[in-house]
């Protein structure tokens, strides 16, 4: 909630921290919240996000605050458009174009949520930290997203990644913040999915980074109760992969589409 709760610096212009961290660079989900909660604040209240798309230049540094200069695209009796500049040290790191809706009734159909264990049923403590592999990774997330009560679904095919996710603590009534949080979260598992046929490891085995992100928002949702997130990966070729998500409540209602490709080089042999 500080992470996406900004200094308002003037009108349109705000201020994001980043915390206190060992990473070298800004988590991406990070810059979305944050450039999402911009854009949100200059919005009717009335209106909801319903899709963004966002591109990442550059990384980003977290010993030093980044500033979102928000442009007021458009604003139409049913929808409002606007666009997000993240700026560091004076160079752009992330653009994003975000749209917004009045609510209003209309078709409704999703496809159903894919089975998958209770997330009770499933363990909450990460593994050993002597563990090495994939499980050294999840030991990683585990201990730098303790704001995120995550249970990894097991054995779900050589294509596929599933998790439950949820805030660790439950978040005050504010819709648009929960959308931040989805936002924010989005990123945490998705792009690693497109090495998992590959049995190659992000960061050790593989550059990876993200290069862009969409996110369409189809229901309303609490951050702070179960969702799962059902992610494959449909292609990587020209050292990029593409990733996509699905997150749907307990009950099964599809609440949001996640679209990611990131940048993948392999590292050389020794």
């Amino acid at each position: 909630m500080d992470l996406l709760e900004l200094e308002r610096i003037e009108d349109d212009l705000f201020r994001g921290a980043s915390p206190d961290t060992d990473v070298q660079r800004v988590f991406g989900g990070q810059v979305l919240g944050q450039a999402l909660s911009a854009a949100t604040a200059t919005v009717e209240p009335d209106r909801s996000v319903h899709s963004l798309h966002g591109y990442f230049l550059l990384p980003g540094d977290p010993a030093a605050p980044i500033v979102y200069e928000v442009d007021r695209s458009r604003t139409g009796r049913s929808f409002s458009t606007r666009r997000v500049v993240a700026r560091q040290h004076g160079r752009n790191i992330f653009v994003m174009s975000a749209s917004y809706q009045i609510p209003e009734p209309g078709l409704d159909h999703a496809d159903p949520r894919p089975d998958a264990p209770d997330p009770e049923a499933l363990p909450a403590i990460p593994p050993s930290p002597a563990d090495d592999g994939e499980d050294a990774l999840w030991n990683i997330l585990y201990r730098r997203w303790t704001a995120f009560d995550i249970r990894r679904v097991p054995d779900t095919g050589p294509e596929r990644r599933q998790v439950w996710l949820r805030t660790s603590a439950p978040l005050p009534d504010d819709p648009h913040l929960h959308t931040a949080v989805l936002a924010y979260v989005s990123d945490l598992t998705l792009l690693s999915t497109t090495l998992i046929r590959h049995k190659l490891l992000p960061h050790k085995e593989v550059q990876i980074a993200s290069l862009d992100h969409a996110i369409w928002f189809h229901r309303p949702a609490r951050a702070d109760e179960w969702l799962l997130y059902d992610q494959a990966s449909p292609s990587a070729s020209g050292a990029r992969g593409l990733a996509t998500g699905r997150l749907f409540t307990r009950e099964g209602a599809l609440i949001a589409t996640v679209v990611q490709e990131g940048l993948l080089r392999v590292h050389p042999a020794p």
